[in-house]
C-alpha cells in the first residue's frame, strides 16, 4: 500500500533523479566526446554534436517554433517557392544539410533559423520587402548561420551547462524523463530569441555574400534590406534586429564588399514570381490587421470586441489560421466545446502538424468527454512539442477517465516533472499522481 506523497519528498524525489541523470548523461557525454574526433577551435572548444543530431535537433525544435509565430502561411504555392528559392541558395553553402525554409504567418519582422537546416521567416519581413534579392539576401544570412553552427554551438554549450548532451536527438522523445524534457523546452525558448554576436554575425554575412554572389543575385539587395531595417528601428524596432546586432560597421563592411567585387546590373534583381507571391501575400493582410486588433482586445479582455475582429479576419481571408485558433480558445473559455472543436479542427486542415490546433481539439473533445479522441490529439501534441507539461497532465487525465491508470499516473509523473509549478493544472495534477501511487 503506498502512503500518500507529501510535496517535499516528491521534490526531494525528483532532486535525486536530476542527480542521477546528470551522472549518467555525463559518462555519455564522455564517450561521445572522446570516442569521436570531433575537435573544435571556435568558441566553443568541443563539437559535441555530429551533423546527424544537429539535424535530429532542428527536426526536435521546429514544431514549437513554427507555432511560436503563428503557424505555416497556408499557402502551398507561396510555401513551395520560398523552399525552391532557399534550397537553389543552399546549394552554394557548404555544408549538405536538410535545408527547409517555411515562411510563418506572424506580423513581427524577424527571420530565423534553427540547428541543421530549417530557416524560417515571417509574413511581416517579407511584406517589408521589394524585390527578390532582398529575400535571398536573408536566406542566405541565415543559411550563413547554419553553415558557421552558430545554433549547434549554443545548444552544445547549453547542453553541457546541464551536463545534457545533445539527449533530445540521440533518443526518442517519449523515452526522456520529464526533467530532460524541461531542459530541452528551456533551450527552445532559446534558440528562437538567440542573440548572435557581432563576430557571428560578420560570419553569416561573409557566408551570405558569397552565396548570392555564387547564385548570381545582387548583394546591394541585402543592403537595401538593412538600411529598411534601421528605418524601421526608429518607429518599432523590428524582432530581427534584437538577435541580429546591425552597427553601422556592418553596413560599411556590406558596402566595401560590394565595391571591391565590382556588383553590375548583370546580377538578377527579382523575378515575376516573386511578385505575383508578394501580392499574395498583400491580398490577405488586410485579414491579418483584424486579427492584429483582435489579438490587442483579447490582451485587453475585452473578449466581445476581439470575437468580432476575428470574425471580420476570417471574412476577409478564411484561411487565417491564427484567427481560427484565437476563436477556439474564446468558445472554450465560453465553454461552447462544440464551437470550439470546430474552429480548432479548421485550423488544423490547414496546418495539419501545428501544436496548438491539435492541443485546442484536444480540450474541445475533453470537454465534450470524447476521452478517446482527446487522448489521440494529445499524443500528437505530445509527439510535437514533447517538452509541455500540460499535454502530459491531459493525457493523463482521459487516460484516467479510460481506466488506464498506470499510463495515467506515468503522465502524471512526467507533467509533474516539466511544469511549470505554478501553472493552474499542476496542484491538481500533484493530488491525482498521488492517489494513483
Amino acid at each position: 500500500m503506498h502512503l500518500p506523497l507529501d510535496k517535499g519528498i516528491f521534490r526531494l524525489k525528483l532532486k535525486t533523479m536530476k542527480i542521477i541523470t546528470s551522472l549518467v548523461l555525463f559518462l555519455f557525454i564522455l564517450f561521445f566526446t572522446f570516442s569521436s574526433s570531433f575537435i573544435e577551435v571556435n568558441s566553443f572548444p568541443l563539437k559535441l554534436i555530429s551533423e546527424e543530431r544537429e539535424i535530429e535537433l532542428g527536426k526536435l525544435y521546429l514544431p514549437a517554433s513554427i507555432d511560436e509565430f503563428e503557424g505555416i502561411y497556408p499557402e502551398e504555392e507561396l510555401q513551395t517557392y520560398l523552399n525552391n528559392l532557399g534550397k537553389r541558395l543552399a546549394q552554394r553553402a557548404q555544408r549538405k544539410m536538410d535545408y527547409q525554409f517555411y515562411l510563418v504567418n506572424s506580423n513581427i519582422v524577424n527571420a530565423f533559423a534553427l540547428p541543421g537546416g530549417p530557416v524560417i521567416i515571417t509574413r511581416g519581413i517579407f511584406l517589408i520587402l521589394e524585390d527578390e534579392d532582398e529575400l535571398a539576401g536573408i536566406l542566405s544570412h541565415e543559411i550563413g548561420h547554419i553553415e558557421k553552427r552558430h545554433h549547434a554551438r549554443f545548444v552544445e554549450k547549453q547542453l553541457a551547462l546541464n551536463l545534457l548532451l545533445q539527449i533530445g536527438s540521440f533518443l526518442l522523445p517519449q523515452n526522456l524523463t520529464g526533467e530532460i524534457l524541461f531542459q530541452l523546452s528551456k533551450i527552445s525558448a532559446g534558440l528562437i530569441s538567440l542573440k548572435f554576436s557581432r563576430d557571428q554575425e560578420k560570419e553569416a554575412d561573409e557566408v551570405a555574400f558569397s552565396i548570392l554572389i555564387g547564385s548570381n543575385y545582387s548583394p546591394e539587395g541585402m543592403l537595401k534590406v538593412f538600411e529598411k531595417l534601421k528605418k524601421l528601428e526608429k518607429s518599432r524596432p523590428p524582432e530581427w534586429l534584437s538577435t541580429h546586432p546591425l552597427p553601422e560597421s556592418r553596413i560599411k563592411s556590406w558596402q566595401e564588399k560590394i565595391a571591391q567585387h565590382k556588383v553590375h546590373g548583370s546580377y538578377l534583381k527579382s523575378t515575376s514570381k516573386f511578385e505575383e507571391m508578394k501580392k499574395m501575400l498583400l491580398q490577405s493582410k488586410p485579414s491579418f490587421e483584424e486579427y492584429e486588433k483582435g489579438k490587442k482586445a483579447f490582451k485587453e479582455r475585452d473578449f466581445e470586441r476581439a470575437e468580432k475582429h476575428f470574425e471580420r479576419a476570417l471574412e476577409l481571408y478564411p484561411k487565417n489560421v491564427p484567427a481560427l485558433i484565437y476563436l477556439a480558445r474564446l468558445n472554450l473559455k465560453e465553454k461552447n466545446y462544440p464551437a470550439a472543436r470546430d474552429f480548432a479542427f479548421r485550423a488544423l486542415k490547414l496546418n495539419p502538424e501545428l501544436f496548438s490546433a491539435h492541443y485546442l481539439c484536444g480540450l474541445s473533445e475533453f470537454g465534450l468527454q470524447n476521452w478517446e479522441r482527446s487522448l489521440a490529439y494529445f499524443e500528437k501534441a505530445k509527439k510535437l512539442v514533447p517538452f509541455d507539461g500540460s499535454t502530459y497532465y491531459y493525457a493523463g487525465r482521459n487516460l484516467e477517465n479510460l481506466g488506464r491508470l498506470t499510463s495515467a499516473r506515468d503522465n502524471y509523473q512526467r507533467a509533474l516533472e516539466i511544469g511549470p509549478k505554478d501553472a493552474p493544472w499542476y496542484e491538481d495534477c500533484f493530488k491525482r499522481y498521488n492517489r494513483l501511487r
